[in-house]
This record gives C-alpha cells, structure tokens and sequence, in this order.
C-alpha cells in the first residue's frame, strides 16, 4: 500500500490517493468493508479524472489470466488483463476483440466501466454487447451477473465508471478472423459536407470506418477530411495468412515536450501535410491490425507531446437529426484558433441498455486540445451548451471539467443509475473525483 499522486491519460488534475494492489475478490471485499471511499484503476487511460480518489483508496488488480478460448470464441479473463494481454492470445488462435478502442493498453474492466466503442459501433455497439456474463464485488457483496441474472446491475456497470463496483472477470465472446491483417479503403474530402454524406451513404457496406477531420480549416474547406474504411482480411485476400499478435512499441516520448508546442501553427502544418500525403483514392490495401486500430500505441508515453499541462480530450456525441452540430463545432472551434492535433468522427449504431453508457445513434467527434489558450474555457463551455441543446451527451470517460447540472441534463437516466448503485453501495463508499464533481456518489 503506497500513496501516490495519480492523473488520468491528459494529466490535466491531479490528486493523491493510497494505492493497493489487490489478488482476488476476499481482498477487494476486504477494502471495500473497512475503506470509506474507493475507486478501481487499470492502466491509467481514462483522459480524465474518472481513475483516481483525492484522499481515498485506488485499488489495482493483479487478477490478470486470460482462460481458454472454446470453440465458438468465448473467453473468460481477468478484469485486470488487458486488451494487448488478450490480443496476444487470441490472435494467434483466429479471433479479435468483437469492438476495440484506439488503444489496447486498457483494461479489460476498464473497457467495461466506460463500455468502449471502436470504429465498428455503426455495426457491432459497445463493447457491453458482447459480455455474456461477468463477476463483480459490490459493497453488498460478490455476484455473478449477466443480462439474464440481476440485468439491472448488469447493465448499470456498462459504462458505470467503476461506479457499482469492482469487476473481478468478464466473459466475452470473440470475432473469428483468418488472418491478421485488414483490407483498408482510402478516400480524401475536401470538406466535411462530403464525408458526411458519404459516411451516411456507404459505412453500412463496411465493418470498420472513421475519419480524421482537420479542424483548422476554414470557408469551403472546413472539416477536410481523410476517411478509412476496412474488414478482416480472408486467407484468400493476402499473401501472408498469417496470425501474430501486435508488437510492443518501439518508439518512446523520453521526456515533456515545452508547453505551447503544439499550437495553432505546428497543427496547421502537420494537418497540410497529413491531408496532402493521404491518397484521393486507394482501395483494398492491406494494413496491420495494430496500424489500422491502434496507431498510437506505437509510440509509448504519447501524451508527453502535449506538455507538462497536459490536454483535454472532448468527446461528444449527437443523434442522427442533429448532424448539424457537427459542422457548427468545427466551425466553433476553427474560429477560436485552439488547435487539436486529433479529431475523429466515426457514426453510432444502436444504444447499449446500460442508463450512463455513452454512445447513441448518431455521430460522435473526439477532440484532442491542449491546455493553454486562454479561449478554451469558455470554447468547451459554448461545446457543452451546442451539445446539449442537440440532444446530445459527452463521454464521460474522456471528461475532465462538466458541471453537474450539465451531466444530469446530457443523461436523463442518470437517476434510474443511482437507484441501482443505492442498492448495491448503500453507504457510498464507491466513489472516485469524477463521481464527487458530477454528484454520482449515490443519494
């Protein structure tokens, strides 16, 4: 047991908690009995402050197996492993996660408190969708649950942030795949009107889709954009049938970069020559699994770019006949000269049944700003009213400053949540910074 000073992902807050490192469901229920306050973390990637505990306890699993893959592709693991742990089973074995985020250096309870999409949620949901059944240690005690068995704890847990307690394993069920790479469609728009409408018109005929826009544009080039598109390669589409899981980073950001490195004018340019050197047209070219879904991750410790003051990661979501919010926060956001260094706009399917849980039928943009213009307070502050006015919600897996009068408004069954956390943590002890700003505690 340490104490520690602990950030979230953009290292934007930070508050200092006792650490404990826990080995099974006695030890965790042990803490929970005897600490008044505490919170789950994995490996540290939750953006915001959704992973620490000013004052309280953080507790890290060390529960990290990953069992035997059966013939149709289910698999129970430990909620500490995570997703690179159980690639590097799986993969070799033709199977992949049936919905990864843009890292697979989270955990797999992690994946679970923020229900994590990918680039495939217009097709295949969250990841709660393909949970058939998990362990969980609640103050009240240790249950199994499942969509069939208390499926209001269940789904109160998808994307609950850590919330209604600790999850100790998860099974899941996998995508058979035959080799490891992806056939990967290319196409470059001069504005974001474009790649919408083809977005609307031809992400159903693909698995996979997302676009990176460039938000420093402006006029008849706003939101420019490059779009990817792809699916498993077969054995028959590939020369190399092969199955290797993805390989460990090889590069690393040694040290702080000077604040104020990425600005205005450093993502200006890198954008021009990103933008210039994607190709207007490429079809079918086989990529990696590791480059298509995880390109960060070939860096270690990216975040270091931003500075010692870190970034916000904004992350919105907005239904399908509010569109228009889209082009209106790039518009916002082009006119304000706070720069992001990534943007990505990707289309929502069908909602998961979890009350917080993040995604809607939609379109959803992530916003990458670092810290320092002095206009970013009050850009984010205008976002969270456009949003809001929309119909709209931000992930709060990636907030790190929504009020709580915001949040309840953004998730009108925000209520239907705390009365099943009162349930299972009638003295509040499950808590984190994030559940205290947004008054998620329980009442």
């Amino acid at each position: 047991m340490t104490r520690a000073s602990l950030s979230g992902w953009g290292r934007a807050s930070r508050s200092v908690a006792t650490v404990k490192d826990v080995s099974n469901e006695s030890e965790i229920a042990a803490v929970l009995s005897s600490s008044r306050a505490n919170i789950a973390r994995g490996l540290g990637r939750s953006y915001g402050d959704a992973a620490q505990l000013g004052g309280g306890t953080v507790l890290r699993s060390r529960m990290e197996d990953v069992g035997t893959i059966d013939n149709q592709g289910v698999v129970t693991v430990d909620a500490g492993a995570s997703l690179d742990e159980l690639l590097t089973v799986c993969i070799p074995q033709g199977w992949f996660l049936p919905v990864t985020p843009g890292t697979r250096q989270v955990t797999v309870g992690g994946a679970i408190a923020a229900d994590v999409h990918g680039k495939n949620h217009h097709v295949d949901g969250s990841f709660s969708r393909h949970v058939r059944a998990m362990r969980i240690v609640t103050p009240s005690g240790i249950a199994s649950i499942s969509p069939e068995e208390d499926g209001e704890l269940f789904w109160a847990t998808m994307g609950g942030m850590g919330l209604t307690g600790i999850v100790t394993s998860v099974t899941l069920a996998l995508l058979k795949i035959e080799t490891d790479r992806v056939l990967v469609d290319t196409q470059r728009f001069s504005n974001l009107d474009d790649v919408m409408s083809e977005m609307t018109s031809g992400d159903e005929n693909y698995r996979y889709s997302v676009a990176w826009v460039d938000c420093m544009t402006r006029g008849a080039n706003l939101g420019r954009a490059v779009l990817t598109r792809g699916e498993h390669a077969r054995a028959i589409d590939v020369d190399d049938a092969s199955l290797h899981a993805p390989a460990p980073a090889k590069l690393k950001i040694p040290f702080d970069a000077p604040n104020g490195l990425l600005n205005s004018l450093t993502v200006r340019a890198f954008n021009e020559a990103w933008f210039r050197s994607s190709p207007r047209m490429q079809l079918a070219k086989s990529e990696s699994i590791a480059s298509f879904f995880h390109p960060l991750d070939g860096i270690r410790d990216w975040n270091r770019l931003y500075g010692r003051r870190g970034f916000v990661q904004y992350q919105f979501c907005v239904p399908e006949s509010s569109s228009e919010t889209v082009r209106l926060a790039i518009e916002q956001l082009s006119s304000s000269r706070v720069a992001s260094f990534l943007a990505v706009l990707k289309r929502f399917g069908s909602s998961s049944p979890g009350p917080i849980s993040f995604p809607m039928p939609g379109w959803t943009l992530a916003l990458d700003l670092p810290i320092g213009p002095a206009s970013l307070p009050k850009l984010l502050d205008d976002l969270d009213e456009m949003v809001l006015s929309s119909g709209g919600r931000i992930y709060l897996a990636k907030d790190a400053r929504l009020s709580p009068e915001t949040m309840r408004a953004m998730y009108p069954r925000l209520d239907e949540f705390l009365e099943i956390k009162n349930r299972v943590d009638p003295e509040h002890v499950m808590t984190s910074d994030l559940a205290r700003r947004l008054d998620l505690e329980g009442t």
